[in-house]
């Protein structure tokens, strides 16, 4: 005789078999005017209601007479048994359930390094991850995750050995913030370049000799005349002589109590006038810094899809705002370098066209806020001198005397890596400068030689200078945009061959070909190399909106390329241009900011530091030199850059003693 729990079992088996056979259709959503489909299928009509659909399965409702009947057959052993039963097989389902969310979650958080997977593979799963994600999310989500780490940390995770060196690079270009205030700051409290001074050490008597260094004090002020007791303000210091046509860039010193140190080296004979520029208030930085970690999409990035005569434009960036629509991931399958577009209603994620600044997001700052970013008031106003603002230079000592300075001499270094004189850049970093001033000159260096350039704008003003100024070089009609590139020029006299193409993604042009969206480090890698290759790159002011992390990811996969170019090729001559001051008002301080480009500036000379590489010193080039700060400097600055390169790839012959 079987036993009475098997039976149960048996019984209880068969009811269960009985309501998936008959199956349950309900919908928590809600739904306006009739409610039809099937049991597999889902409820249709507009929704405004919560119903569920007709089935058999209603039919077995608990208030249904079959349900009764199906009840009287069943013997009663208990209630609290059925119910335990149920229970135990209900908390099974859930774990199974559990597994497979958490294995398909895996898979779709590791699609990225799947490189092996095709483009749309990988796209179709990233818009099934943002459908699951989108289910978690509140409906009313704000316009943006306000959490930095949301943007800094996508792509691959780096190694231990590149967090290492993260954490070192972020540590070295930390900067002393205002202290904590309980209340928002107002602008009588912040750095007023009116009321702040800088003092020269100039006792009667005193000689200043080419080779000594110069200091000058700075004691930073508020609006009400009181002196600042903490740092971070970002100041500029420059030593000029107008009348010389010289000029060098000084080192700062911030010693966290509300004064500064400028610091020069003394490097020609004559006039030297201290000029000091407060840039921002360590009160702006504090917002610029901010603004920074919170707000990477405030350039406004989209995309044109087009198919047939239908077209869609959605918004893109590599931070895109985690809201409930599937999203097309342009992600670089062998570096995981990011960028998504919000998917288009009807198009496919293929039919995309091209790339396009939109514009810059407005009303970014408090009405507090506001107040300390103003043209003329607190944005690149010069601090006055109390007292002589310029010394005379002698020629060098013979004998070495000890200047006095109130700065300990293990902090002196100043790294200057050149200076003007007579408008003429003189490099302190190993080239000898040469001048490049007939256009014969500069064929004749650059024959037999490829050259390419890739980056930003910067980088495209060498190419449209040597376009200019060499005749032979005759540029070749590839049909691009103006201003967007690629371009191409040959002279095929001398076998010069001259190309520029933009960097990917973010850059900010008007409108780029999709087709024509390139990384550099991929271009690096399709490069063979030799001694008669230039490369030429400048990367750095797109990503001023976006945390340094997203910079530095960046430039390490340039990093590597560079190496492995190196490697099979040990004779290509790399250069680099650095980042440059420009010219700021409220408006260009939230988004490029000079602050911004000196914090990448430094996080570019440590990458690349001890790389058999030229580093073209655009930073200290253009706060040399007299003429005013432009994002893309003058065509006086340009040749000396241009001057110095080929100073470097085709050196002054010695001449050889008999």
């Amino acid at each position: 005789m079987e036993n009475p729990s098997r039976q149960r079992c048996k019984r209880m088996g068969r009811m269960v078999a009985v309501e998936l056979e008959l199956g349950v259709c309900t919908g928590s959503g809600s739904c306006s005017g009739s409610c039809s489909g099937s049991c597999s299928g889902s409820c249709s009509g507009s929704c405004s209601r919560s119903c569920s659909c007709s089935s058999r399965m209603d039919l077995m409702m608990p208030s249904s007479p079959q349900w009764k009947a199906y009840r009287e057959t069943e013997p009663d052993h208990g209630t609290h048994r059925k119910v335990t039963l149920c229970r135990k097989l209900s908390k099974y389902a859930v774990i199974f359930l559990f597994l497979a969310v958490f294995g398909l979650m895996f898979l779709l958080r590791n699609v990225s390094s799947m490189e092996n997977w095709n483009c749309h593979t990988v796209s179709a799963l990233n818009q099934l991850k943002s459908r699951i994600q989108s289910s978690f999310i509140p409906v009313n989500v704000p316009t943006f995750n306000h959490n930095h780490t949301f943007c800094a940390h996508l792509g691959q995770k780096p190694s231990p050995e590149d967090e290492l060196e993260e954490r070192y690079l972020l540590d070295s270009i930390a900067w002393p913030g205002p202290p904590p205030r309980s209340s928002p700051v107002v602008l009588d409290q912040t750095s007023d370049p009116v009321h702040s001074l800088f003092t020269l050490p100039i006792k009667e008597g005193r000689e200043w000799h080419v080779g000594d260094q110069l200091e000058a004090l700075v004691q930073m002020r508020d609006f009400q005349g009181r002196p600042k007791l903490y740092g971070g303000d970002f100041l500029l210091a420059r030593l000029h002589s107008p009348e010389l046509g010289a000029g060098v860039a000084g080192k700062v010193l911030d010693h966290r109590n509300g004064s500064y140190s400028a610091l020069f080296p003394l490097l020609w004979v004559g006039s030297a006038q201290v000029e000091i520029t407060l840039v921002h208030s360590s009160e702006a930085i504090a917002v610029l810094r901010r603004l920074r970690e919170e707000r990477p999409d405030r350039v406004v990035f989209e995309s044109l899809f087009r198919s047939g005569s239908h077209s869609e434009t959605t918004v893109c960036n590599m931070c895109l705002p985690p809201v409930q629509r599937p999203q097309c991931n342009y992600t670089d399958l062998s570096t995981g370098e990011p960028w998504y577009c919000y998917k288009p209603k009807v198009l496919s994620c293929d039919t995309r066209i091209n790339h396009a600044k939109r514009g810059y997001v407005k009303n970014l700052l408090t009405s507090k806020e506001a107040p300390l970013f103003q043209s003329g008031v607190n944005i690149k106003v010069h601090i006055h001198a109390s007292g002589p603002d310029r010394i005379n230079v002698l020629p060098p000592r013979k004998d070495r005397v000890e200047v006095e300075s109130s700065v300990k001499p293990e902090a002196i270094q100043l790294a200057t890596s050149g200076y003007y004189y007579k408008d003429s850049w003189r490099s302190l970093n190993g080239v000898t400068m040469r001048q490049f001033n007939e256009s014969s000159a500069i064929t004749q260096c650059l024959r037999d030689k490829v050259i390419y350039m890739y980056g930003d704008s910067t980088v495209r003003q060498w190419f449209e200078h040597l376009l200019a100024f060499v005749p032979e070089l005759k540029q070749f009609n590839l049909h691009s945009l103006k201003n967007i590139g690629p371009f191409m020029a040959m002279d095929s006299t001398h076998n010069i061959l001259l190309k520029y193409r933009c960097h990917g993604p973010p850059i900010r042009f008007n409108t780029v070909k999709a087709s024509e969206l390139r990384y550099i480090f991929n271009e690096l890698d399709r490069l063979s190399g030799s001694p008669k290759t230039i490369v030429a790159l400048s990367i750095w002011s797109h990503f001023s909106t976006f945390p340094v992390e997203v910079y530095i990811r960046r430039l390490r996969h340039i990093r590597r390329a560079v190496l492995r170019l190196l490697d099979r090729a040990p004779g290509t001559i790399i250069v680099i241009r650095s980042a440059n001051l420009q010219a700021l008002d409220p408006e260009v301080s939230l988004y490029n900011s000079d602050w911004y480009s000196l914090q990448l500036d430094e996080v570019l000379r440590a990458m690349f530091k001890g790389l058999n590489v030229l580093l073209v010193d655009a930073w200290q080039m253009t706060l040399a030199h007299r003429l005013p700060h432009a994002l893309h400097p003058p065509p006086a600055i340009i040749k000396n850059m241009i001057d110095m390169i080929l100073s470097h790839v085709c050196p002054e012959m010695k001449k050889s003693h008999q």
